[in-house]
């Protein structure tokens, strides 16, 4: 654990199986998978950020717009809270837009801020911290489960942040085991703030997912540059693309990369060989899209009630405050 005054970071024991054991598993699965957590290494977390900046990438400009004009009614709406739990915050731009109206309500805050890249999580509390003198982040290096088990709640009111749609590069049973996760965190009277894409046009969801400078397909092949670099692997980026496609009916983008050359990979770490054939793809990420009664019966599912909802101009997005409900 790494801590001064206002800022301490704690490095959380990874996974029983961790990353090693995590591509092993997914290399060896039919058809081939990798966890989209293992995206965000430094270098995934530049790349994620250089997406936001991407005209196609309409996710977080939305999510932006609702937090820059709405984020004091969140806050008045979430009881004034004077202690944040996020998770995955990657650059705190957005959580900044949060930050700033609960220290206008409150004289002190705490924000626990749960990332797997720890390079990012230490940037994003330096730029936070600097700017605001009444924060205090407790920073938890490693994934959502070890994190919220390290969290110890003991201001009087909390809001629990889980935005950029990250929810929705969960299957839906897990979503749902998630949110009841942090519920279990939660007190009654606490809440989260949820944010999630919403259904719309197939083209404008494509676009977002494979934009025409090529910096998401980057991204997706960073995992691949991970596994060279980590797990002494043998993958030649220039024989895989990246492709990302989206199902109305379950709301679900897809994104894989696809092998374009047939290739023989050795992954020494692992003392893996694996044969690669033309056409075989490697699922990386799912993204689904949600409508609002989706979000509702996935919130109830979580140990949630609906309190509140925003939306950008283009109704593209949205924030929900869910309240913790019952005994969870």
């Amino acid at each position: 654990m790494i801590s001064t005054q206002r800022w301490r970071v704690v490095r959380l024991p990874a996974a029983a199986a961790g990353f090693a054991g995590d591509v092993r598993a997914g290399l060896l699965a039919t058809p081939r998978r990798l966890p989209a957590k293992y995206l965000y290494d430094a270098l995934g977390s530049l790349l994620f950020d250089a997406i936001t900046a991407l005209p196609e990438y309409y996710l977080t400009r939305a999510e932006r717009e609702i937090l820059a004009c709405e984020g004091a009614a969140i806050v008045a709406a979430a009881g004034a809270p004077d202690e944040l739990v996020e998770l995955g915050g990657g650059s705190g731009e957005k959580t900044e837009l949060l930050v700033r109206p609960a220290l206008a309500a409150a004289t002190a805050l705490r924000l626990h801020a749960l990332d797997i890249a720890e390079e990012a999580l230490e940037a994003a509390a330096g730029r936070l911290l600097e700017r605001h003198p009444a924060l205090t982040v407790y920073g938890y290096a490693g994934d959502y489960d070890a994190g919220l088990r390290a969290v110890q709640l003991e201001g009087r009111r909390a809001l629990m942040l889980f935005l950029g749609s990250n929810i929705g590069n969960l299957e839906h049973a897990e979503a749902c085991a998630l949110l009841r996760r942090m519920r279990a965190v939660l007190r009654c009277g606490d809440a989260l703030l949820l944010g999630t894409d919403l259904r719309k046009s197939p083209a404008v969801i494509e676009a977002a997912y494979d934009d025409a400078l090529g910096v998401t397909a980057a991204f997706e092949r960073n995992i691949l540059v991970r596994i060279n670099r980590e797990l002494g692997g043998t993958f030649d980026l220039a024989r895989f693309r990246h492709v990302a496609s989206y199902d109305p009916g379950s709301g679900c983008v897809a994104s894989y990369l696809v092998c374009l050359r047939s290739q023989d990979v050795h992954i020494a770490e692992l003392g893996l060989d694996l044969r690669i054939h033309a056409g075989e793809t490697i699922h990386t990420e799912s993204s689904y899209k949600y409508s609002e009664a989706e979000i509702d019966a996935m919130a109830a599912a979580g140990g949630f009630e609906l309190a509140g909802r925003w939306y950008d101009r283009g109704h593209l997005f949205a924030l929900s405050l869910l309240r913790a409900a019952g005994v969870p």
